[in-house]
């Protein structure tokens, strides 16, 4: 019987065409038990050699007979399935669907994986930055994607190209060779402490006033709103548990799930007034699950219809338009400019850290920056 050619074993002749070939033993078919066989070439015996030691040294941490068998395209629908989708909320899952069919696959899903470069993925961003846009009225404002979505798709790409490091697959994640683009900064919007008033009154005429009181002294996000539900208020202590969200599926069906994150599952501290906005709500509907149910149904409102209530009241009220996920930088900008340490903002927030927040409102510690300043600048007159 013929002695199998042990991994790492090659050897080097030179072609009739005049260059170098150095072959070697990549692995075994694990189906037919045949070996596997690949190639190096040069103009040099000495280039080959130096060739052939770089990808013998390559075998050993690659799964040869299995990283032939991947597209970029097949391998990110295999991750999506396996590993993605289980994992994460539905609304990533659909993102990264998304991304993976109507993005990457249609320019880089032919390319093997083992073969896919950092050149090829910098040449995606780009082409996604410049043409990625797919709505046609959308392409008249802006054919290309914005940085924040491009560097959604880096980041997701990172996630499913480190897997299959991780199965050794391909030797190293090409994602690291890439410039991801940078987020443009934009001017947060909040609704200012002069508007208020206004904003609140015309929530009030709308018999709404109870839950867009307390998103403002609260900072919830729009599905951790309406998926309130009175057993988490406790009236005593003053505090509602936020552990549910209100999303869509991947159907486009309303489903109640987790929160964002572990962190997004708290215990927020209102203040008294928005206690007894509550309870004067519950006496309307004392029978009603919900918090807040629809004036219109009776059932959970959906998230995108307190948007839509948010922008009527703004333009009744002769409001500058803020979309509603301003009204939690609205809380966050408050809170923090009236006293209340990062932390604690933070932890209400449902941040992950306390850094997240303080990067996120830079502007609103700027002004308590100031007041430091002033008082140390008093502090040393003093002294002096």
């Amino acid at each position: 019987m013929a002695k199998k050619r042990a991994n790492g074993e090659g050897n080097i002749r030179k072609r009739k065409d005049g260059r170098w070939e150095g072959r070697y033993t990549a692995g075994y078919d694990p189906a037919t038990g045949k070996r596997i066989i690949k190639n190096v070439l040069g103009k040099t015996q000495a280039e080959v050699k130096e060739k052939l030691a770089i990808a013998l040294e390559d075998t050993k941490n690659l799964d040869v007979a299995r990283s032939d068998d991947y597209t970029v395209g097949s391998w990110l629908t295999n991750w999506y399935a396996l590993y993605a989708k289980p994992n994460v909320r539905v609304s990533t899952a659909e993102y990264y669907r998304r991304s993976i069919e109507l993005h990457v696959n249609p320019r880089i899903g032919d390319i093997k994986l083992n073969k896919l470069t950092g050149r090829d993925l910098q040449k995606l961003y780009q082409d996604l930055r410049e043409n990625g846009r797919l709505r046609e009225v959308q392409k008249e404002k802006s054919p290309g994607l914005s940085a924040s979505t491009v560097r959604g798709i880096h980041l997701m790409l990172h996630n499913a190209l480190d897997r299959a490091v991780k199965e050794r697959l391909i030797q190293r994640n090409p994602t690291e060779d890439c410039i991801a683009p940078k987020l443009e900064k934009k001017e947060m919007k909040f609704l200012p402490a002069e508007d208020m008033k206004a904003y609140l009154d015309e929530a009030d005429r709308r018999h709404v006033l109870p839950m867009f009181y307390l998103e403002l002294v609260s900072g919830f996000r729009k599905g951790e709103l309406v998926a309130l539900i009175w057993s988490d208020l406790d009236i005593k202590n003053q505090t509602i548990s936020v552990s549910k969200q209100a999303t869509r599926d991947e159907n486009g069906n309303i489903v109640i799930t987790r929160p964002k994150t572990e962190t997004s599952v708290r215990l927020v501290s209102i203040p008294q007034r928005a206690v007894e906005l509550l309870q004067q709500e519950h006496r309307r509907h004392p029978d009603n699950p919900y918090m807040f149910p629809s004036t219109r149904t009776g059932e959970m409102y959906y998230p995108d219809s307190i948007v839509t209530l948010h922008k009527r009241i703004l333009k009744s009220a002769g409001l500058n338009y803020i979309n509603f996920h301003a009204l939690r930088h609205t809380f966050a900008t408050a809170a923090l400019q009236n006293g209340v340490d990062v932390k604690t903002v933070s932890s209400m927030l449902g941040h992950y850290d306390a850094g997240f927040t303080l990067r996120t409102y830079t502007h609103a510690t700027r002004q308590k920056q100031e007041q430091a300043a002033e008082k140390m600048g008093s502090f040393m007159e003093k002294v002096m």
